[in-house]
């Protein structure tokens, strides 16, 4: 046999074995694994069947039926196929997982062997960030936290741990230290200590942004723009500029252009870090820390995306506009933006931490100012479920001119649905009340597994914690909320992600409350307000009948085809009932998604037991073999190999789409 015909004999295996390999796979088969798996099962097994057969023995050039059905030949095809897809197995089980905001797989448009790279790149890192956190001895103090001091030295060793892997780390870090309810003192203390130093942009970075970034030319857009920035943070660097057309002066907040690059490369770095850190530790488990590194993967996703940020601002704007409570949201320039540039109304105003000067200007009461901010948090939270999520010192300004409130950085906005925004009301109430009943109503709104059967102990440990700020002036709210969390983790409960957004900007507002008038009762303002709200809904029909009568018609046109319809509804279900038809159906399968899970799973079984079935049944005509000493013995021996292979072949394919099922979950 010559080196053609025996290299077209090997391009047309290697053509079936892609194609029965394909179909024995079964399903979503990616076409450069599938490639890559054939070509090297083939170059292999050649190589070996010709190194071990061919090259010894003389091949029949003249009988293609005797070559291909030579016990050799059909070895040599039955191992390149099997061998295809184990290694399509060891690439689908070791091709990398892009995680989304979510923790969720992502697949990215990067072609495998980049997303290989990436794969080994991001294990180096991660490997680098567990070498750091063993070294600050992370995992061992996680394992014996059992008092403060033991809190603060694993509270160092997570500092530490943060601070030396650097990057999105230090801001998870940041972000982590304001999270008063969830982590205690010693924490907080410690987190933050963590700077991220962000240098400022260069003058050539500044001018490629825009170039990249303005519709038109830099010099048409503005007449003035300045080159010293006002701020310069992890995410983006802001500077004041003049608008060409209308002479306004307006701020332009830039994105980094590093940002997504690291954000790509540290992200999943960091949750698969808070993975192992939970495997390692109930109290990281207990504490939610998987969660928290998740939530602030989905956080940074909006918030270096400025055209989020945008759409935040004019939705609380719209909002805040039929609002009798004069607080004010900088206008975006939309013409301008996109999501690397902001282009935003110039606010001409200062912190309220360092207002004294226009509180005593404007003759401003302090209290009357920080009920107005706390309102009309209030209302963006629990009227129209939308709410700025960082509401620090930094934050909220007063404007020089009129002595105004306005609101700025609107990159973190969370979204409360109805059931959450009346849990939480229930919340803040109970909190002044010193209701537990109240405040249990509201925490089974606001979390997602409640269990009302355990009603009686959570009201008695609320009750216990409601104790210890009775009969006292004030209470940090931080410390209040921080102890309703524990209970919460305690019971095994989780609040909704937009709840736990909500209540750490309500410890937030709380201290910029306090900076404003140090007397500042956040829960007694909270029950006015609700009482106000409650008697503002029961009066607005009468003050506003047209409207109320409108209102009245348009539920009234969709209530009445239904209404028409219950009569004769009854007499059918009552008819029914006579001749014993009604029958109450509700099981797994009554869910379609349930239904094909559960098929899914019962073929799978199904296969698997076929598969060992198989494998014992050859291993049994095997062992049978060795004690015939006749020619049957070679059938016997054909039909345990050929069992064995179809159940390699089965165990393969359940192996695959087990993978597959485990990324997509």
């Amino acid at each position: 046999m010559d080196v053609w015909q025996l290299t077209m004999q090997v391009i047309i295996a290697s053509i079936l074995i892609f194609f029965v390999s394909g179909r024995l796979i079964g399903f979503n088969v990616n076409l450069v694994k599938r490639i890559l798996s054939v070509v090297l099962s083939v170059s292999f097994t050649t190589f070996v069947f010709w190194y071990t057969y061919l090259r010894d023995n003389p091949v029949n050039t003249e009988g293609l039926i005797e070559n291909v059905l030579n016990v050799a030949t059909l070895l040599w095809f039955g191992s390149m196929l099997l061998i295809s897809m184990l290694l399509y197995l060891f690439f689908e089980l070791f091709d990398p997982i892009s995680l989304d905001e979510n923790g969720a797989p992502l697949k990215g448009k990067n072609n495998f062997f980049k997303r290989l790279f990436i794969y080994w790149r991001r294990q180096k890192r991660l490997r680098h960030v567990v070498r750091i956190a063993m070294t600050n001895g992370i995992t061992r103090t996680m394992k014996y936290v059992r008092n403060r001091e033991d809190e603060r030295e694993l509270a160092l060793a997570l500092r530490l741990t943060l601070e030396q892997c650097g990057g999105i780390f230090v801001k998870f870090g940041q972000v982590l230290s304001t999270r008063k309810e969830l982590f205690s003192p010693v924490f907080i203390e410690e987190l933050e200590k963590l700077q991220s130093n962000a240098p400022q942009l260069s003058k050539e970075q500044v001018d490629a942004i825009l170039r990249q970034n303005v519709p038109s030319p830099v010099d048409e857009v503005f007449s003035y723009f300045s080159e010293k920035p006002l701020a310069a943070a992890s995410i983006g660097q802001v500077h004041t500029a003049v608008l060409r057309d209308t002479n306004e002066q307006v701020v332009v907040k830039l994105l980094r252009p590093e940002v997504k690059e690291i954000m790509q490369d540290d992200l999943g770095i960091l949750v698969e870090f808070s993975k192992w850190i939970t495997e390692k530790s109930t109290w990281a488990e207990n504490l939610g820390f998987k969660e928290l590194a998740i939530g602030f993967a989905l956080a940074l996703k909006e918030e270096i995306n400025f055209e989020i940020e945008a759409r935040n601002m004019m939705q609380v704007m719209n909002m805040m506009g039929t609002s009798v409570l004069k607080v004010n949201v900088p206008r975006v320039y939309t013409q301008y933006s996109n999501e690397n540039i902001l282009v935003m109304e110039y606010i001409d105003g200062v912190s309220v931490a360092s207002a004294d000067e226009v509180f005593e200007k404007f003759k401003i009461d302090r209290h009357k100012f920080a009920e107005t901010l706390l309102y009309n948090f209030l209302e963006q939270a629990l009227i129209s479920g939308i709410f700025h999520a960082d509401p620090h010192p930094g934050n909220v300004y007063i404007d020089n001119r009129s002595g105004v409130t306005t609101i700025l950085d609107f990159g973190a906005v969370g979204r409360l649905a109805a059931p959450q925004q009346e849990g939480l009301k229930l919340f803040l109430v109970g909190i002044y009340q010193n209701d537990a009943s109240v405040l249990f109503d509201g925490i089974t709104l606001l979390v997602e597994n409640a269990d009302l059967a355990e009603r009686e102990k959570i009201e008695q440990a609320i009750s216990h914690v409601l104790l210890k700020i009775s009969y006292v002036k004030h209470v940090p709210t931080d410390e209040l909320i921080y102890s309703i969390f524990s209970i919460v983790r305690e019971f095994g409960l989780h609040f909704y992600p937009s709840v736990s957004v909500a209540l750490r900007a309500i410890v937030t507002l709380d201290g910029t409350l306090r900076v404003i008038d140090p007397t500042f009762d956040i829960f007694q303002e909270a029950k006015l307000f609700s009482n106000e709200y409650i008697k503002n809904s029961i009066k607005q029909p009468f003050k506003e009948p047209a409207v109320t009568w409108g209102k009245l018609e348009e539920e009234m046109s969709l209530l009445l085809p239904n209404l028409r319809k219950i009569p004769r509804r009854i007499d059918q279900l009552v008819k029914k009932v006579e001749r014993g038809k009604i029958i109450l159906h509700h099981d797994i399968f009554s869910d379609k998604a349930n239904a094909n899970f559960v098929t899914q799973l019962f073929a799978q079984f199904v296969l698997l037991m076929v598969g060992i079935t198989f494998g014992i049944i050859s291993v049994a005509l095997l062992a049978i073999s060795q004690f015939i000493h006749t020619a049957y013995a070679i059938y016997l021996n054909t039909a345990a190999y050929l069992g064995l292979f179809l159940c390699a072949i089965l165990l393969v394919r359940l192996s695959i789409q087990a993978i597959r099922n485990m990324k997509r979950f």
